[in-house]
């Protein structure tokens, strides 16, 4: 059996994005047969995406729920990374046409004020806490080329970069190191109609996920990253003329508008 290349699942992958193909899972021949392999892909992906979306400057966490893990077969979530290029401030404006098919989720952003290099023992909730310097809310541009969630492969959906189209960030907020991010209510206006609300669930454990999955695969998180720490109300899909406004209690709002 071959050996898996990274090189030819990332160079599938960007292609499929060049053409604006509908999302297949990567053909069998040169699939990652594991999830550390899929993150070896995701990173070939990287070198090619550097020149056209600048370089990384933060993570995403996906499937952080049950329900999307059992959907995909998986018992833990995924990461992806946020290019420079893709990292848009409140209030945005995002052209439809630039997507196959866009969707939009809700999250609590954090920027780190200082770096998670490694260290000798897995980092925690409280450990990754100390390290954000702001917080905002914020919308995830996902790029799910019209996937059919059921048949997606999680190594796949790594590989293609958890999805990730970019993120718009709310204005920064500097809080004090002791307010509690967990159970902050969001809430999403459409159109200026209420679409509902939920709550940030366990944002500093996703947090702490993603600078030890950073640190397994040597690329630590850094000071200034942007990490945003997963959706509190469910995925929705957008079409031009809307305009999505999201509130994090105590933290301002996001606005992002679809052309």
């Amino acid at each position: 059996m071959a050996s898996f290349d990274p090189k030819a699942a990332a160079a599938y992958v960007a292609e499929a994005h060049r053409t604006r193909a509908p999302y297949r899972n990567l053909p069998p021949d040169i699939a990652p047969p594991t999830v550390a392999d899929a993150y070896a892909a995701q990173e070939a992906l990287r070198e090619l995406w550097k020149p056209i979306y600048g370089p990384v400057r933060g993570l995403k966490i996906a499937t952080t729920t049950k329900v999307m893990q059992e959907l995909m077969g998986i018992d833990h979530p995924c990461g992806g990374m946020i290019y420079e290029r893709r990292i848009h401030q409140s209030p945005a404006q995002v052209r439809r046409e630039d997507f196959v098919n866009l969707m939009v989720e809700f999250e609590l952003a954090v920027r780190l004020g200082t770096s998670l290099p490694p260290k000798g023992a897995p980092y925690t909730a409280a450990e990754v806490r100390a390290a954000v310097a702001e917080v905002m809310p914020a919308f995830e541009l996902i790029e799910d080329r019209g996937a059919d969630y059921k048949s997606t492969s999680a190594l796949s959906l790594i590989a293609d970069n958890a999805w990730n189209g970019g993120v718009v960030l709310g204005a920064p907020q500097k809080v004090p190191a002791d307010l509690e991010l967990n159970g902050l209510q969001g809430r999403l206006v459409v159109n200026e109609k209420d679409r509902g609300s939920g709550l940030t669930d366990n944002p500093m454990g996703a947090l702490a996920w993603l600078a030890n999955l950073a640190v397994e695969r040597g690329r630590p998180l850094e000071a200034g990253m942007i990490v945003i720490t997963g959706s509190v109300l469910p995925t929705i899909s957008v079409a031009p003329g809307d305009k999505l406004v999201f509130f994090l209690d105590g933290l301002g709002s996001a606005e992002l508008s679809i052309s």
